[in-house]
């Protein structure tokens, strides 16, 4: 295969899916809007590598040479001969369908498109390309060169081909895969994660127990790594409130409605670690 990716969105997602696939060997073109958000990507992608090298993960010469395998770029027709792309824009259906029709006039025909989302249906996103076989949820997680999980979502009409690269692709930069079957919202992960952030927060929100105690009972009652709450301040609340939306729109389900607490931390800027307040405070 050949080692040729596109990135499309440079933000904390797009830049680690950039790092991890240059550090595999893959030349990496890395797309956003304009210089600032690239510059931003490209220098949070040397202060990771940076990191690695500090605490002799990698060598400094490996740091540098995946560095220089990245090319940052504004212009989405870079992406014109990369054999995988993988967009990671904002988390709203009408952005990807904007993207992916301007990756179907753009890409080569045997291209993979790919999709970094959460919760929205790949079906809906393939719909306005003329190759909806070819296109395929790719939904990597958050740090990407720390998480090994790369969620695989079939679209009603992906191909078996098209599932193949990417599951290679995906193992070559370092991921295990689980493979969806069908393009559920939310899929396996995040509907997961939602229905257990919902609950977390009404009982956080109807006084039941503090949220240092919630994530404590799920680390040592279940092995959480980390609890829910902390979890959502991690991957930032308004992901997560825009995540519980889309599954509720989809399902009708109330158990993933986002709770009124959920709502009014977004509204006033409690975003999370991003932000330097959610559930926690953070310096």
């Amino acid at each position: 295969m050949a080692k040729s990716v596109a990135v499309i969105g440079a933000g904390l997602m797009g830049s680690g899916i950039a790092q991890v696939a240059a550090q595999a060997g893959w030349q990496v073109t890395l797309r956003d809007l304009d210089d600032a958000a690239t510059a931003r990507g490209v220098d949070g992608i040397r202060k990771s590598l940076d990191r690695f090298a500090a605490k002799g993960t990698i060598s400094a010469d490996d740091a540098e040479a995946a560095l220089s395998r990245i090319t940052p770029t504004t212009e989405l027709e870079a992406a014109a001969e990369a054999d995988v792309v993988i967009e990671a824009v904002f988390e709203r259906l009408d952005v990807k369908q904007g993207v992916f029709r301007e990756l179907d006039r753009i890409c080569k025909p045997e291209a993979v498109l790919g999709t970094n989302t959460s919760a929205i249906p790949i079906t809906q996103i393939a719909a306005v390309t003329e190759r909806p076989e070819c296109v395929v949820g790719t939904h990597f997680f958050s740090p990407v060169p720390m998480m090994k999980l790369c969620e695989l979502v079939r679209g009603h009409r992906t191909s078996d081909e098209t599932l193949a690269v990417a599951r290679s692709f995906a193992e070559e930069i370092g991921k295990t895969c689980i493979v969806v079957n069908r393009d559920i919202a939310g899929f396996v992960t995040t509907r997961l994660i939602s229905a257990l952030v919902v609950e977390a927060v009404k009982l956080v929100e109807s006084g039941v127990v503090s949220p240092e105690d919630l994530d404590t009972a799920c680390k040592l009652g279940f092995g959480h790594a980390m609890g829910p709450l902390a979890t959502t301040d991690l991957t930032g609340v308004d992901i997560l409130m825009h995540a519980t939306k889309n599954i509720y729109t989809d399902t009708g389900d109330p158990k993933f409605f986002p709770p009124e607490l959920l709502q009014r931390m977004v509204s006033a800027g409690e975003l999370g670690r991003k932000s330097g307040k959610g559930f926690y405070e953070y310096r």
